[in-house]
């Protein structure tokens, strides 16, 4: 009895909060044109709606209204795309023609929502994949990826949700730290709230580095393991027509943090704390 009265108490409070009736609505379009070439080029516009609660940062009994915009051009037998992705957030009930609550607008060629907590943007435009991981609850840069963003719970009874990413740098890498020779990689653990820790993966041997960080030598993979413990292992598996020569990196998680000193690695690599 004093569960269903709970759950009424609950649904009657949801009831009296709930937001007046609205509509919206927002065109997707499509469009070519034609080149000197003759190849020609293709324009679309997508609009999605997408209607979100349970927001961290926000009351637990509070929905969002996100509208999604993907804007891409692209020219027939180019390699490549020029695409932008927008989300606008708005309490809903809102009047959408009113300023968002936030504007995230980023390149891009699409973007999901992840555990009503992440809205993730999939960056990459020509040939690496790359994925940007933003607040839902108010559109802040949070971290970037070049793994899917890992997303796993930490305690069966709380259902405490983290997120694991791994950043590789590029050659136009505007941090000088990250462009030293022997640098492979920035492992990531986070919530949906903050950067919880990094740290940064390198090689005595310069040369193992540039493999290991070689976008078109090598395919690089992040799970989340329970048993024997929890931990995440970060995989380097040399592409075709190479042997796979795998090499793994496996991270012990201990009390909501990562286990750098417990560690497991291959010869030559070390793991430290780092900080952006």
């Amino acid at each position: 009895m004093k569960r269903c009265s709970l759950l009424v108490l609950c649904l009657s409070a949801f009831a009296a909060e709930a937001p007046k009736p609205f509509s919206a609505q927002s065109s997707s379009t499509i469009s070519t044109t034609a080149t000197k070439d003759g190849f020609g080029t293709i324009e679309i516009r997508n609009v999605t709606f997408e209607a979100v609660t349970n927001v961290p940062g926000r009351a637990p009994a509070d929905w969002l209204v996100l509208r999604k915009t993907v804007h891409s051009k692209e020219t027939i037998g180019d390699i490549g795309v020029e695409a932008t992705v927008t989300l606008e957030a708005w309490p809903m009930g809102t009047d959408l023609k009113q300023k968002p609550l936030y504007t995230v607008n980023t390149t891009g060629t699409d973007g999901h929502t992840q555990d009503s907590a992440l809205f993730v943007v999939s960056r990459g435009l020509e040939e690496v994949e790359w994925w940007s991981a933003h607040k839902l609850g108010s559109g802040q840069h949070l971290f970037d990826s070049y793994v899917p963003i890992l997303s796993f719970s930490i305690s069966r009874d709380t259902v405490e949700t983290r997120y694991a990413g791994l950043y590789v740098p590029e050659d136009d890498e505007k941090d000088a730290r990250l462009k030293q020779p022997n640098v492979i990689a920035v492992i990531t653990y986070a919530s949906a709230d903050r950067v919880l820790h990094e740290a940064l993966l390198t090689s005595d041997s310069r040369n193992q580095a540039t493999i290991l960080r070689s976008f078109a030598d090598e395919t690089r993979t992040l799970t989340y393991e329970e048993r024997p413990a929890r931990a995440l292992k970060l995989t380097f598996t040399q592409n075709y027509p190479s042997a796979p020569n795998p090499v793994e990196v496996v991270i012990p998680l201990a009390k909501d943090d990562l286990d750098l000193s417990n560690a497991k690695l291959p010869p030559h690599l070390h793991l430290s704390a780092w900080k952006r």
